[in-house]
């Protein structure tokens, strides 16, 4: 990995979702769904789905801040999920679901503490912004059938009702970042 590439994991709901989103992004050179900030060690979905892990189902982005800025990730991620409900997602419930930036630097963390405020003292969101922002922690990649789950099965019930939704407003609210 090139030293100008960097690393951002988050947690918007379920990792399908949030990945189908970010493979379009120009920039980002690699998403993989994971399991971040959680107290048990290479957990498996199984565990992550009982919510005793701790672990939040997130994404691990690679990007290239040249093509994209931190702010850049963070505003398609404020867009394509709420971030004012604690441990939910529309139907997906518990502490797996809950909204998340897990940072690889003190920039990172900056940026996405900005653009927050930003966002709270814009009046947005009626609710208060619940995101948590942590330093990224016991990282795990989900199982390789979580992986690309969406490009594999657009037509799977979840994908056409949750998924493309969400494919569809970042591709109307952010066309110019879309990869070609």
């Amino acid at each position: 990995m090139s030293e100008s590439l960097q690393t951002l994991v988050l947690g918007g709901g379920c990792f399908w979702c949030t990945e189908a989103v970010f493979v379009q992004v120009k920039g980002v050179v690699d998403v993989e769904s994971g399991y971040s900030n959680g107290h048990v060690v290479r957990p498996s979905y199984e565990d992550v789905c009982t919510g005793s892990t701790g672990h939040n189902e997130v994404v691990k982005l690679v990007y290239d801040p040249a093509q994209i800025s931190t702010r850049e990730v963070l505003e398609i991620f404020f867009v394509i999920h709420d971030p004012t409900t604690l441990n939910r997602q529309g139907n997906d419930t518990g502490t797996q679901y809950r909204s998340g930036i897990y940072v690889s630097t003190p920039e990172q963390q900056a940026v996405a503490r900005e653009v927050m405020a930003e966002m709270a003292a814009s009046g947005i969101y009626s609710r208060p912004i619940v995101t948590e922002v942590l330093p990224v922690d016991n990282y795990w990649p989900a199982e390789a059938y979580h992986q690309d789950f969406f490009e594999r099965n657009p037509h799977q019930g979840y994908c056409m009702a949750v998924a493309a939704p969400k494919v569809a407003k970042f591709r109307k609210t952010f066309a110019r970042l879309q990869k070609p």
